[in-house]
């Protein structure tokens, strides 16, 4: 059974959702965070992924406050990532409550250091962001795409420890148009162990079952429910 995990993006301390990563294409859902996560799990979600929006475009942890409320008034097991930078970035991540985090720029701009996180905090605790643009990984907050295919790269840091992958097609992200079933497929067939969750484009519950069919172990739900596509109850259900 595919693991369904919610998003918040977070900025200027309130819910958003970007189209295609466009921080200019930004819609406000909720002024506050908490209530979102609240809701999430008063319908039995246990899991939530959180981007910092602000940190990714900073290259900093920002937002860890609102991480931290969330973190202490739910019970929800929640993935952070945005702009995480240094090991002091991930310390605050932590002691705030993020469960796991996620890195994606600092796995290609600076993998000495990613790799250092895997052996210091455990391969259980970080997860390898490869969002990327037309099969090219995307950096810097998806401001930045590189010559850097998104197979070979998820490959990588396979051997290097990592365990579980999120990977954005960020051309469908917050587009409602469909997850790219093509794109995770090769990325299961080329490493049928890997723990993949797919992100982008979800608009509605079939989405959900074809990308269950494909085996993807995870996927990431959010302008969908928040646009009622997707109904929490049947989410949950």
């Amino acid at each position: 059974m595919i693991e369904i995990i919610p998003a918040i993006d977070i900025m200027g301390g309130k819910a958003v959702r970007l189209s295609q990563g466009d921080y200019d294409r930004k819609k406000v859902y909720n002024e506050d965070p908490l209530e979102v996560a609240k809701m999430f799990e008063s319908h039995g979600i246990t899991r939530l992924h959180i981007v910092d929006l602000d940190g990714a475009k900073a290259g900093r942890i920002i937002n860890y406050r609102i991480l931290e409320t969330i973190a202490s008034r739910t019970a929800l097991v929640i993935d952070f990532g945005g702009g995480l930078k240094s090991d002091a970035d991930l310390e605050i991540a932590f002691n705030s409550g993020a469960a796991m985090v996620t890195g994606g720029s600092i796995a290609v701009k600076n993998p000495e250091v990613f790799q250092r996180w895997i052996d210091k905090f455990g391969a259980e605790h970080i997860i390898l962001g490869a969002d990327c643009r037309d099969k090219k990984i995307a950096v810097a907050g998806w401001t930045e795409t590189t010559d850097e295919a998104v197979i070979p790269f998820i490959e990588k840091w396979r051997r290097q420890g990592i365990l579980k992958v999120i990977c954005t097609d960020i051309g469908r992200d917050g587009m409602l148009t469909g997850p790219n079933i093509e794109l995770y497929r090769e990325i299961k067939e080329a490493d049928t162990g890997n723990y993949l969750i797919a992100s982008g484009g979800i608009g509605c519950l079939d989405d959900i079952k074809r990308l269950d069919e494909a085996h993807i172990s995870g996927v990431i739900v959010g302008k969908a429910i928040y646009e009622g596509k997707i109904n929490l109850n049947d989410l949950a259900r």
